[in-house]
């Protein structure tokens, strides 16, 4: 399912913003005119990434500092040794898509 996500220009260049879609939870991520989506909830601490500190393609986790990679949700540093998803993410004419597939809620 694609999905807009808003307009690029929206995004603050340089720092995070949390979006809630179809189950997930997204930390976004612009830089200069790429976009990248990671899962929102630290690997090891649940902890909002969106709310962390970028550093190049690294976002600090805010609450025990371990680092993941915004391009492959890889952690760079520990105490994280999990990755986050990643979500595909595009960019036309100036507005934001993900793909994402609905999150199945148990009944």
């Amino acid at each position: 399912m694609k999905l807009s996500v808003g307009k690029l220009t929206d995004l603050p260049d340089g720092r995070g913003v949390r979006v809630e879609a179809v189950g997930h939870r997204i930390a976004l991520f612009r830089i200069d005119n790429s976009v990248y989506a990671i899962g929102d909830r630290c690997s090891h601490a649940e902890a909002s990434l969106a709310e962390g500190e970028l550093f190049d393609l690294d976002v600090e986790c805010p609450r025990h500092g371990s680092e993941f990679n915004i391009v492959t949700g890889e952690p760079d540093s520990l105490p994280a040794t999990r990755p986050v998803p990643i979500y595909p993410v595009s960019v036309e004419d100036g507005e934001v898509f993900l793909e994402l597939e609905p999150v199945e809620e148990d009944a």
